[in-house]
Order: structure tokens, then C-alpha cells, then sequence
């Protein structure tokens, strides 16, 4: 926290660790089983309060309106329902690829609703900023709840887990996946069984879109080759574009970094999280 006025905020990477498809609601929107785990890589949100009402985005993103993009959303929404006079001016610090599977817009868009719940001293609940957040989008709640969970419904049903915390390469092939394409794909397995929390910490670690993005890109698919090859077990999260894989040591994962690196993968190393820094990076509510 800069001042009184002023916030300066992570809005951390997640990555999935497990991700079954095990139905589909008729608004078109897919049941999920998911594990989610924060890492510590981060965007970064600063947040200036405006006497105004105006929200404004300083650093807008090529291509993206800034009407459209969710930083902006999240603050329209917690004004308009919470009825504040007060305004905004975001810089965003955009470290995370769009279209890698990191929840880097989710992620931005639970930094704003939380930061300015602060910032403008709405006294919302978490509960209500993840109803909030769903709004959004289905990634956004988990980065509110803050925390290492289980994931079911569209995402949003939340148990918090106790995870082991090891170092993650994570490799950023040169390609941007559409979530909706691949959950629209006519290939896709949209019925399987569902597990239990016990299934995934004995092993279950299956992500059902996999097959769908190793046949349609093939920068994720060389991925997948290229770590393989290096002796790591190559895994998708969410419905990609990165690919991970997960090293007791960090030294593991940085040796395996400089190995893709001399291949020209752009990559890098990450600790599991299982609090996300938000919390942390908060001011105490009054």
C-alpha cells in the first residue's frame, strides 16, 4: 500500500492441476472438477482512488477495448452494485500470457474487486466478491477465495486443499488457445465419470481437454515433445496454451529451464502456492 489512496497488488498465476469435464449445464456451461494451486508469478495492479466516479485504464492491451477489458469490468461492476461515487485509475503491469491457461485476466479482475472493496471501503464479504467475481468469469472466484482448493460446478464450488508446494517449469508455447473453442470442440469428452478429492491425491491427475489441444495446436503439442524428451512429465493446464511440469528441487527446474531455453522455448520457473499473495498484499479491513 502506497497511501490511504493508492494500491499497489499481486494478481497471481494459478495453475490446474487436474481438470475433468463431467457434464454440461443447458446454458451451455461445462461441470468441472478442477485442482487449482497459485504460483508465484504475477501481474501487478495499482489502483488510484478518483474523487471523479470515472474508471479509467491507463494501460490498455492491444486489440482489447478498454470497456472490455476485465479490470475495467470488475470495477464498473462492484460500482454499480454497490452504488459508490467513487472512481479509479488502473495501471496494469501485464506479466502473464493471455491465452495460456494461467488465469491471468480472472486473476486481474479478482485483484480489482478485492483491491477496491479496500479502496473504496464497500465492507463486502469474500462471499459476496466471489458472487461477484462469477459474473466475470468462472476462474475469477478461486482467486478471491484465495487459496489452494478443489474445484466443481462451472469452478466455482470451492474446498480448500493442503498441497505439497514444489517448483513448476512452466513453458509458454508460441501459440493463444481459445478456451471457447476448445470447449466447444465436437470432439471433446463432456461425460466423464466424476472423482473424488481422494482419486486426485492418489493419482488422478487427468485434464480432459489435453487431446483436444495437442491435435489443434502444435506449438503445445512440440511442447509436450521437447519436455518429454528431457525426462519431465508434461502437463496442460486448464485448456492451455502452457504446459507445466513439477520438480521437488528449484534447482531441478531451472536446470530443466536452461535446456529449453537453449532451444529457443520461452519458459520459467515457479514456486506452488497454496495462499495467494493477494491476501497477503491487502490492507486489513477496518
Amino acid at each position: 500500500m502506497v497511501d490511504a489512496k493508492v494500491l499497489r497488488l499481486p494478481a497471481p498465476a494459478k495453475l490446474n492441476l487436474m481438470l475433468r469435464i463431467v457434464g454440461r449445464r443447458p446454458d451451455g456451461y461445462h461441470l468441472l472438477q478442477t485442482v487449482f494451486q497459485f504460483i508465484d508469478r504475477c501481474d501487478w495492479i495499482t489502483l488510484r482512488e478518483r474523487s471523479d466516479g470515472s474508471i479509467r485504464l491507463q494501460t490498455p492491451l492491444p486489440g482489447v477495448p478498454a470497456d472490455s477489458d476485465l479490470t475495467v469490468r470488475a470495477a464498473a461492476l462492484l460500482q454499480s452494485h454497490t452504488g459508490t461515487r467513487r472512481g479509479v485509475d488502473i495501471t496494469l503491469e501485464k506479466n502473464l500470457p493471455m491465452g495460456g491457461g494461467l488465469g491471468g485476466g480472472s486473476s486481474d479482475a479478482a485483484t480489482v474487486l478485492a483491491g477496491l472493496n479496500a479502496l473504496w471501503e464497500c465492507g463486502l464479504t469474500l462471499q459476496e466478491l466471489q458472487d461477484l467475481g462469477l459474473r466475470l468469469g468462472a476462474d475469477v472466484p478461486v482467486f478471491l477465495f484465495g487459496r489452494a482448493a478443489w474445484g466443481e460446478g462451472v469452478g466455482e464450488q470451492l474446498v480448500p486443499l493442503d498441497l505439497p508446494e514444489p517448483w513448476f517449469l512452466v513453458v509458454v508455447p508460441a501459440c493463444h488457445v481459445s478456451t471457447a473453442d476448445v470447449f466447444n470442440a465436437p470432439e471433446l469428452t463432456r461425460d466423464n465419470p466424476p472423482v473424488t478429492i481422494r482419486a486426485f491425491f492418489d493419482g488422478s491427475h487427468a485434464n480432459h481437454c489435453l487431446p483436444v489441444v495437442l491435435e489443434r495446436y502444435g506449438p503445445v503439442r512440440a511442447a509436450f515433445a521437447v519436455l518429454s524428451d528431457l525426462g519431465a512429465k508434461p502437463r496442460l493446464t486448464g485448456t492451455g496454451a502452457c504446459v507445466f511440469a513439477t520438480f521437488e528441487e528449484q534447482a531441478q527446474a531451472e536446470r530443466a529451464a536452461e535446456q529449453m531455453l537453449e532451444s529457443q522455448w520461452v519458459c520459467f520457473t515457479a514456486r506452488a502456492l497454496n495462499r495467494s499473495p493477494l491476501l497477503q498484499a491487502l490492507p486489513p479491513a477496518p
